[in-house]
């Protein structure tokens, strides 16, 4: 019987062992931190940025959070990046112009996928692209 691991290096090599994908994200959670104002006043800076990680293969996924019930939106949000170690996906987090500005704080996670799947389905006559 193997050991179970101890450090974060150690699980993630175990999962390869295992034969799972072990691909390490970084997960940004993000919340506002009280002025709704300065939030309003920076979404399109941040959209903006979001759109560059994007176009450059740096933001894997973004989008709010719903509370437990699914019925309201408490204004966190969550963001997926693709980064070469933690202190990457920190610089990357820090500079978002909702962190800069003060407008939100967040929290930050690494996250090893190691299970799952996605259809994508691109109709060229159509121009449409599906993502499920």
């Amino acid at each position: 019987m193997t050991k179970d691991p101890q450090t974060w290096r150690q699980r993630i090599e175990a999962a390869r062992s295992e034969g799972l994908a072990a691909r390490e994200y970084f997960v940004v959670f993000s919340d506002p931190a009280g002025d709704k104002d300065k939030v309003r006043e920076t979404l399109k800076i941040h959209l903006d940025y979001q759109r560059d990680l994007e176009s450059r293969g740096v933001l894997l996924a973004a989008g709010p959070l719903s509370d437990e019930k699914g019925e309201a939106w408490t204004g966190r949000g969550m963001i997926i990046l693709r980064a070469a170690s933690l202190d990457e996906a920190r610089a990357i987090a820090d500079a978002d112009p909702m962190h800069a500005s003060g407008a939100r704080n967040y929290t930050l996670l690494p996250w090893l996928m190691n299970e799952g799947s996605f259809s994508l389905v691109v109709k060229l006559a159509g121009q449409k692209v599906d993502f499920a």
